[in-house]
Formats: structure tokens, sequence, C-alpha cells
């Protein structure tokens, strides 16, 4: 079961990706280069995996929702500054 989780967690990273890709072959209001996939196959693959770590290591329903409660804001808050720069980092997309 344990593996089953990581290869369903990669398939959805996998998932997740083809939506821009597939949205840069319609129109050009989308524009990623490798690296944005890269950036985002790295934060979608990691996100899961810190989840998944906690499933398997912490004990107790309530410490593992606030966990992956917790990975799931700074994966946000990484992702918004990434796209749009809401802090002003030098990370910051255009």
């Amino acid at each position: 079961m344990n593996n089953k989780r990581l290869i369903i967690i990669q398939s959805v990273v996998g998932i997740l990706l083809l939506i821009p890709l597939i949205a840069m072959q319609f129109t050009n209001e989308v524009d990623w280069d490798i690296f944005d996939f890269v950036i985002m196959g790295i934060l979608l693959s990691g996100t899961g995996f810190l989840c998944e770590f906690a499933l398997r290591k912490v004990k107790g329903t309530l410490n593992r929702i606030i966990i992956c409660g917790a990975v799931l804001f700074v994966f946000f808050l990484i992702w918004a500054e990434l796209a749009v720069g809401i802090f002003g980092t030098p990370f910051a997309g255009s």
C-alpha cells in the first residue's frame, strides 16, 4: 500500500503538469518553458512526499492534518510568490 501511494502521488503530479502543457497548445496566454515545468514538478512532488512522510511517521489524525495543512500552506505561498510575486522577492515572476 505504501508504494502504491507514491505511485499515485507521481501520477497526480504528472497529470497536473499536463494541464499547462495542453493549454500551451491552444492559447498564447500560457507561456511556460522547461524551467517552469521543472520547478512546478519539484514543488508538487516535494509537497506530496512531505505529506506522505507525515502520514507514515506521525501518529494521530489531528497531527497529520495539521502537518499536511502546513505543508500545503507553504506550497501555496511559494506558488503564489513564483507566479505573481506577492512578497516582492527576486524569485517572483515578471
